[in-house]
């Protein structure tokens, strides 16, 4: 079996212990994982160092290399996002209809979680940890795949999470991050249909066609985005 394989497996059966826990346990789980990266911030950032120095060695500048930078107040915002997350009404349990058939039965569309979803994003960190806290939100175990431009500052970010989370007694591999940043380590990933629910790509479009392409999983996908601009006559 594959190692990316035998992750995603384990992934899943730490999600199954997630889905079980109620809103109060998921939000504390939360709180639990944003305290763990303001005490982890030294590492953190010294990971995000060694980050920034391999991107300029590579000849990475300006808006590129911003976004792959943290510092102090950076990091805060991070940890302050995963607590605005614990803040969301909890979308598990949520009945989205209701309706009495003309027989008599009763059908209700309930929110459940998805099971296990795969975040595929490039450069900025940040999204390691608002994503992870999204889909614990929702009760999913995530499993996080970045760029290797960030792989120092994610794996440190991911660390703590993890630790936060193992405390609280779920299974740390309810965040999983893959460390082996090879594209067939990706596609083997995107084609586990029997264990992964969903795939998010974040990023370039050239990224987010890949995954789109290649997905054997359902996937959500932005492509361009939708935005306009309307000049009014004044």
């Amino acid at each position: 079996m594959s190692e990316i394989r035998t992750a995603a497996l384990a992934c899943r059966d730490a999600a199954a212990q997630l889905a079980m826990l109620d809103t109060e346990a998921r939000n504390a789980l939360l709180h639990a994982m944003a305290d763990a990266l303001d005490a982890d911030a030294g590492s953190i950032l010294a990971a995000n160092v060694r980050d920034i120095e391999a991107a300029e060695a590579r000849g990475t500048t300006g808006a590129l290399l911003d976004r792959l930078r943290l510092d102090a107040a950076r990091l805060a915002g991070v940890s302050a996002a995963v607590r605005e997350v614990a803040g969301l009404p909890d979308p598990v349990g949520q009945i989205t209809r209701d309706d009495v058939r003309p027989n008599g039965i009763r059908v209700r569309k309930v929110r459940v979680p998805l099971g296990v979803i795969a975040m595929i994003y490039e450069a900025r960190p940040n999204v390691t940890a608002d994503a992870a806290a999204l889909c614990i939100k929702a009760g999913n175990g995530v499993i996080l795949r970045g760029g290797s431009e960030a792989i120092e500052s994610n794996t440190a970010i991911a660390d703590a999470l993890r630790g936060a989370i193992e405390v609280q007694g779920i299974g740390a591999d309810v965040l999983t991050l893959v460390t082996d940043l090879r594209r067939e380590t990706m596609l083997e990933l995107l084609q586990l249909n029997d264990i992964v629910d969903l795939a998010i790509p974040r990023g370039g479009e050239g990224l987010i066609r890949f995954v789109a392409e290649h997905a054997r999983v359902p996937v959500i996908k932005h492509y361009k985005g939708v935005c306009h601009l309307f000049v009014d006559a004044s």
